[in-house]
């Protein structure tokens, strides 16, 4: 808690360029914490936060290089035809790292972030409810329930792109890293093994159903991104209020860069099976300059919405527990439940980290939080036009 503000007096009587606040010790510094030692603090807040955003990226950053160079058998099974690829998912660690420690350094980012985990990892409500997490990460993070309320048709074209980019990422960055390998005792097939970190995992024969999805995984991947991400973008060109407040870097480049990504990788394997090799090499250049853009914009634009959402999934099982024990909180005014204590709780202290005032406005449910603002204007404002 930061002290009153000192006195104008106080103010006045300091010289220019000297610290302002209350009255200096021995030292030459500030007995109190003055307005101007709290402006000062948050001048310096920024730099600070960027100060261990850089630290936490750069280590993130540096523990991805050595589980690469150590997971490849001191590459031994890195390709190096990848190395671009490899290259861009260290910027994308360093990136993640640097947006979430900055995130995370907001008062209520913060809160959410301690409370939601907090009760990840609780043993009580492990022990009271041993469903709720996976319940939780089922309904809330793989197959996210709540979009199909908004409309059945985002929903589906969601779950398009969220499966589509998962097997995609489990294909690609174990692949780009050298902890995956397919290696066939002929040279060129059909029988193939595939090793995890040089240890065999199966064997598979390549003609057969299980060796076509084998080799075909990214295929699969692109034909489910490409209906979900045009869906959105058709959406995008044509719903009104989609139109209204969409941003072209922040809501029409990451759909692009799917289509894009999808589509070239698709071209590939035509140009490969059908072209015999035709075009192939300026094709492969646009998939990977396409792939490697967009696992860049990852940390900086909407994608990031993928790492902050297990932090949303602890915050709902932190409100679902809290039901389980019927601390419901009543509106002040009305008495209508609004929502669990703990999560109102939870929402004044950010309000009142933030400074905004106007905490206890939490505690009313929103028609009153109406009535009583619609009563503020009577009483303090249209009076004056009498």
């Amino acid at each position: 808690m930061t002290e009153p503000p000192e006195p104008p007096a106080a103010a006045e009587q300091s010289e220019p360029g000297a610290r302002t606040g209350t009255s200096g010790g021995p030292d030459g510094r500030p007995s109190g914490e003055g307005p101007s030692v709290v402006a000062r603090a948050a001048r310096r807040l920024p730099r600070s936060v960027s100060g261990r955003a850089a630290l936490a990226g750069a280590v993130v950053s540096g523990l991805l290089i050595l589980a690469i160079v150590f997971g490849s058998r001191l590459l031994h099974d890195f390709d190096s035809a990848l190395l671009p690829y490899a290259v861009a998912t260290v910027f994308l660690a360093f990136g993640v790292a640097y947006r979430y420690t900055v995130w995370v350094s907001a008062p209520g980012a913060r809160r959410l972030f301690k409370n939601g985990w907090r009760s990840l990892f609780s043993a009580e409500n492990f022990r009271r409810t041993p469903t709720a997490l996976p319940k939780m990460i089922a309904t809330y993070l793989g197959f996210q329930k709540f979009l199909g309320a908004r409309s059945h048709a985002r929903w589906a074209a969601h779950q398009l792109i969220f499966w589509g980019c998962i097997l995609a990422a489990l294909i690609t960055f174990p692949l780009t890293w050298g902890w995956f390998t397919f290696t066939s005792g002929s040279g060129s097939g059909p029988g193939y093994e595939m090793r995890i970190w040089g240890i065999k995992i199966l064997g598979f024969d390549s003609l057969n159903f299980i060796g076509w999805v084998m080799f075909h995984g990214l295929d699969l991947a692109a034909v489910l991104v490409i209906p979900g991400a045009s869906y959105f973008l058709w959406r995008r060109m044509k719903d009104r209020g989609a139109i209204t407040g969409q941003r072209f870097a922040y809501d029409m480049v990451p759909l692009l860069a799917l289509i894009i990504i999808s589509v070239t990788g698709l071209l590939l394997t035509f140009s490969s099976i059908f072209l015999h090799g035709g075009g192939y090499e300026f094709l492969a250049i646009l998939h990977m300059v396409s792939v490697v853009f967009t696992l860049i914009y990852i940390p900086f634009g909407k994608f990031f919405h993928i790492v902050q959402r297990p932090a949303a999934v602890g915050m709902q099982l932190f409100k679902y527990t809290d039901r389980q024990d019927d601390e419901v909180f009543a509106c002040r005014r009305c008495g209508e439940a609004i929502d669990t204590g703990p999560y109102v709780e939870n929402l004044r202290g950010t309000m009142q980290d933030l400074e905004l005032g106007f905490d206890a406005w939490a505690e009313y449910c929103p028609r009153c939080k109406r009535v009583l603002r619609g009563n503020a204007y009577l009483t303090q404002v249209k009076k004056g036009f009498k």
